[in-house]
């Protein structure tokens, strides 16, 4: 390997997080600043913590809601229309027993 050429390795480097946490690694850099650890992390803690910065999820579930109201609003007016076909059905067939009467 050529000399000076390679990075300094640093076996004790210090990782700060958000929460508080700090611990040692090694790595080229001295001093690590990271949002988040294991200390912290909901998979490692077993809590669920929710982090929506856009308001992402709150878009989501509008989205959802409109897909289904369109879809009850579907299956509603495919009912209708069941309904509103038996019904003429049954008008014809009153019809055609008066005709017959008539007749």
């Amino acid at each position: 390997m050529k000399k000076d050429i390679h990075p300094k390795y640093n076996t004790k480097a210090t990782v700060t997080c958000a929460c508080g946490a700090k611990f040692h690694i090694g790595s080229i850099v001295d001093n690590m600043e990271v949002e988040i650890c294991s200390r912290c992390h909901p998979f490692f803690t077993g809590k669920k913590k929710l982090v929506d910065s856009a308001g992402r999820v709150q878009k989501f579930k509008k989205r959802l809601e409109k897909t289904e109201d369109i879809k009850s609003k579907k299956i509603s007016l495919k009912k209708d229309k069941k309904v509103t076909s038996s019904k003429t059905k049954e008008l014809k067939k009153k019809e055609e027993k008066k005709v017959k009467k008539d007749k």
